[in-house]
């Protein structure tokens, strides 16, 4: 799936990617959160993880919570969608996360 950025998106900074059976510290998740994200440490970072990514106290899979910084009018191709938010990759193939409000899909714009 396509999307179209439709408002700037910052990202909080780039993180390494975290590989599965890393241990995850749970920390308070602040009511403006979005659902089914949990506050975390992995090892040292500060992030968030989908609560699903979680199980027994460490990742069940690779994970990476780096955000992309992408423009109002940018395009990028969906990987997945994970609790209101996209993976997804950028046109310099970089890939990072979007909060999906932020982009509306343009595959339906093309038929």
């Amino acid at each position: 799936m396509r999307v179209q950025m439709i408002q700037t998106h910052a990202s909080i900074g780039a993180f390494p990617t975290f590989r599965r059976g890393t241990r995850v510290s749970i920390g308070p998740t602040p009511e403006t959160a979005y659902a089914h994200w949990l506050a975390c440490e992995i090892d040292g970072h500060a992030t968030y993880v989908p609560e699903h990514f979680v199980h027994d106290g460490a990742l069940n899979r690779d994970y990476n919570p780096t955000e992309l910084t992408q423009d109002a009018g940018d395009t990028l191709t969906v990987d997945a969608v994970v609790c209101g938010w996209l993976l997804a990759t950028n046109e310099a193939g970089t890939t990072g996360w979007i909060p999906a409000e932020a982009v509306i899909s343009i595959d339906a714009l093309d038929t």
